[in-house]
């Protein structure tokens, strides 16, 4: 049986949507592994890797209760510590955060009895949540996939709670460990940056730079990474791999879906996408941007885990919008 870990935060969410409502659940890692334990539990071992609060590991484990493929034995509590977040968006897909509770980093002890599993998701909410030896740690002991989201060290938390966007300025000690790098264009534009700043160059535009994106993209590629996928909200997915020798960019639209619901999730959802597919097919990029797109699109679509379809109805949203 295929296995896939998934490694990051659960935080304690407090949401607030941009259409007033109050949500409360739990966020990050829960989203891709219930949606691929829905998708294909039977066929696969879904591995979760995350530190909780002593107080929250029997309430994780109720919510991971009933889905099928999933091993909760590294869910771990040593340090007593876990993330606590309020989100507040503005709109559909802007929010303001702040953090209360901190989980520890995940280290290479986390990871001592998985070096066995094909895919490993990364999927860090903050700078400090992954260490970089972790990454080397796999990169020495495992031939498995390494996908990694950018959203981790482009997020900093100030000593107010507040998190807050930041510049990716290490990025380089982490591309050679990294196969697979996912992010969104507002972090694209904080992993790609100048050396100098004046005062009014820090902005970040909605619209994509294609020739910038390119250009950082190339730059992951000639540092060992195997393919970047930048997210473009409702417009879809920006792909960069290289083809004999030579970098291939291509645009994989989004799901069309009738009416967004809750946003919070779809990115987790999104690389939890990518990790089913390539544990299927390694060097199909594009088919995983495809599972990537249908994943964050049924997020989008209500406040529960219920959204999650099983494989068959998600290959035919592919097929669907797609073929």
């Amino acid at each position: 049986m295929k296995r896939i870990a998934i490694a990051g935060p659960i935080p304690r969410d407090h949401i607030t949507t941009y259409q007033g409502e109050l949500i409360q659940k739990w966020g990050c890692v829960t989203h891709p592994v219930i949606a691929l334990s829905v998708m294909a539990g039977a066929k696969m071992e879904i591995i979760p890797v995350s530190h909780l609060r002593q107080t929250d590991l029997d309430p994780v484990k109720e919510i991971f209760k009933g889905y099928k493929g999933v091993n909760l034995n590294h869910l771990t509590v040593k340090n007593d510590q876990g993330d606590i977040i309020s989100l507040r968006f503005v709109d559909v897909n802007n929010r303001l955060e702040r953090q209360t509770g901190f989980m520890d980093p995940i280290v290479p002890d986390d990871f001592k009895k998985l070096v066995s599993c094909q895919v490993f998701v990364f999927i860090p909410i903050s700078d400090y949540e992954i260490a970089l030896d972790t990454l080397k740690y796999l990169k020495k002991k495992s031939k498995g996939i390494i996908v990694f989201d950018a959203h981790g060290p482009t997020t900093a938390c100030l000593v107010s709670g507040e998190r807050q966007r930041k510049f990716w300025i290490d990025r380089d000690l982490w591309l050679p460990y990294i196969d697979v790098l996912k992010m969104n264009l507002e972090e694209a534009q904080s992993s790609w940056f100048k050396k100098e700043y004046q005062a009014s160059d820090f902005s970040i535009s909605e619209e994509p730079d294609r020739a910038s994106l390119r250009a950082f993209a190339d730059h992951c590629l000639n540092h060992g990474v195997k393919a970047v996928y930048i997210t473009v909200d409702s417009r879809g997915c920006l792909v960069y791999f290289r083809q004999r020798k030579k970098t291939t960019e291509e645009m994989v639209p989004a799901i069309k879906v009738k009416q967004v619901i809750d946003t919070t999730g779809c990115g987790d959802s999104f690389a939890g996408g990518l990790g089913f597919s390539l544990l299927q097919k390694p060097t199909d990029y594009i088919r995983a941007a495809q599972y990537g797109n249908a994943l964050g699109a049924l997020r989008t679509q209500g406040k529960t885990f219920d959204v999650f379809k099983p494989e068959k109805e998600i290959n035919e949203i592919v097929k669907k919008g797609y073929i």
